[in-house]
C-alpha cells in the first residue's frame, strides 16, 4: 500500500496482509474509474458510496431528479462480474416505491405449484447484489419496515419461512428534498439503519458540459469499457479493510467522546447511537483503504463524521445545520488524534 500521510505507521510485519490490502485497493479504484465514467461530476459521492460498499453499510441520497442516482447504482451493479454469480441473486434491482406497494412486493410471495402440490417462493426484488430503492418515503411504514429489516438482518421473512440474502446486498435508498406531498418521512431509528445520508446538489457547470459532450454514447456503454470487479474480490477487500486496516484504540475514545458531546449540545434533542459508533469504525477502515493506507488517520473522521451523524441529530427548534453542529463537536477529538500516535 502506497502511504498518503506523514502519521508514522509501522510496515506489516508479514507479506499476506499487505498483498490483501493491496488487492483490495486496486479492485476498488479500478471500480471508482468505472463509476466515474458512468456519473460525471460526482467524485464525493462515488467515494461515499464505494466506503459504504467496502463498509457493509447502505446509502439513503437526498436528491433531485435526474441527478445521475440511477444511473450510479446500475453502473455499480453491472460493473460485478458474472464469474461467481449466486444463482438466483440478480446483479442489480431497482425499485420504485408508491403508496400502494405491499411487503410481499418487494420480498417475494409463496405460489401455489398445481403440479407439485405446494407452495413455491418466488423471490422479489430485493434478493439483488445492489438494489436502488427509488423513493422510499413514497411507501407506507410497513413496507419501509420490511425494507429496513432486510438491510438489518440480510434476510427476509415470509409466512414464518428464513429466506437469506447474499453476502453482499447494498441498498442505495433516494428521497426527493423538495417534493413531500404525500409521503411518509422515514422517523429517526429507520434513518439509524442508513451509514451515510448523502446531499446531492446539482454538478458543477463544466461537469454538466462534459456531460452533454458525451452524446449520443450511453453512459453505461463508457462505464463498461472499463473492468468491473467480482462478487468475491469485493467480499475478499471488506475483510482485508477490518483485519488489516489498523485502527488506533484513540479512535474509539474519539467516537465515543464525539458521541457523548453531541448528546449534551443544546442544540441536539437526540443525539447519536451506539449503533452509529460501531458502523463508523469499519466505514473509517474503508476510507483508509481507498486512500491507499494501512491504518485510519484523523482525515477519516474529519471527512466521515458529518456523513455519518447528520441525519442521526434531532436537532432543537431554529436549529438547521446539523454539519455546524458535528464540527463543533468533532474540534476537540481532531485535535486529540492529531498530537496521538497512531503507530500499531
Amino acid at each position: 500500500m502506497t502511504e498518503t500521510h506523514s502519521a508514522p505507521v509501522t510496515a506489516p510485519s508479514a507479506s499476506d496482509p499487505e498483498k490483501a490490502l493491496a488487492d483490495a485497493h486496486h479492485d476498488f479504484t479500478r471500480l471508482k474509474q468505472r463509476l466515474r465514467a458512468a456519473v460525471v461530476g460526482r467524485d464525493e459521492v462515488i467515494e461515499l458510496v464505494l466506503v459504504a460498499l467496502l463498509a457493509d453499510g447502505h446509502v439513503l441520497l437526498e436528491d433531485f431528479p435526474g441527478s445521475g442516482k440511477t444511473t450510479l447504482a446500475r453502473a455499480l451493479g453491472s460493473a460485478l462480474e458474472e464469474k461467481d454469480a449466486v444463482p438466483g441473486i440478480a446483479p442489480f434491482r431497482r425499485i420504485q416505491f408508491t403508496p400502494d406497494l405491499l411487503p410481499s412486493d418487494i420480498t417475494g410471495t409463496n405460489v401455489f405449484d398445481v403440479d407439485a402440490g405446494g407452495f413455491d417462493f418466488r423471490r422479489g426484488p430485493i434478493f439483488a447484489h445492489v438494489v436502488l430503492a427509488d423513493e422510499i418515503n413514497r411507501t407506507s411504514p410497513k413496507v419501509q419496515s420490511a425494507m429496513l429489516e432486510a438491510m438489518a438482518e440480510k434476510q427476509v421473512t415470509v409466512d414464518d419461512n428464513t429466506y437469506p440474502l447474499d453476502e453482499l446486498f447494498f441498498v442505495i435508498a433516494t428521497q426527493n428534498p423538495l417534493d413531500l406531498a404525500g409521503t411518509y418521512p422515514l422517523p429517526t431509528p429507520q434513518l439509524d439503519r442508513f451509514l451515510f445520508k448523502l446531499v446531492m446538489e446539482h454538478i458543477e457547470r463544466d461537469a454538466e458540459l462534459e456531460v452533454l459532450a458525451t452524446y449520443p454514447t450511453p453512459h453505461l456503454d463508457q462505464a463498461a469499457e472499463h473492468p468491473g470487479v467480482s462478487r468475491s474480490a469485493i467480499l475478499s477487500a471488506r475483510k482485508a479493510s477490518r483485519q488489516h486496516i489498523h485502527l488506533a484504540p484513540v479512535f474509539r475514545e474519539a467516537l465515543v467522546d464525539l458521541a457523548r458531546a453531541l448528546r449534551a449540545d443544546p442544540r441536539v434533542l437526540q443525539g447519536a447511537s451506539t449503533r452509529s459508533l460501531v458502523l463508523a469504525m469499519p466505514a473509517l477502515q474503508a476510507r483508509a483503504l481507498l486512500h491507499g493506507r494501512d491504518y485510519v488517520a484523523p482525515e477519516d473522521l474529519e471527512a466521515l463524521a458529518p456523513q455519518i451523524f447528520r441525519h442521526r441529530l434531532e436537532l432543537a427548534p431554529g436549529v438547521e445545520d446539523p454539519v455546524e453542529v458535528i464540527g463543533d463537536a468533532l474540534g476537540p477529538q481532531l485535535e486529540v488524534l492529531a498530537k496521538a500516535s497512531l503507530r500499531r
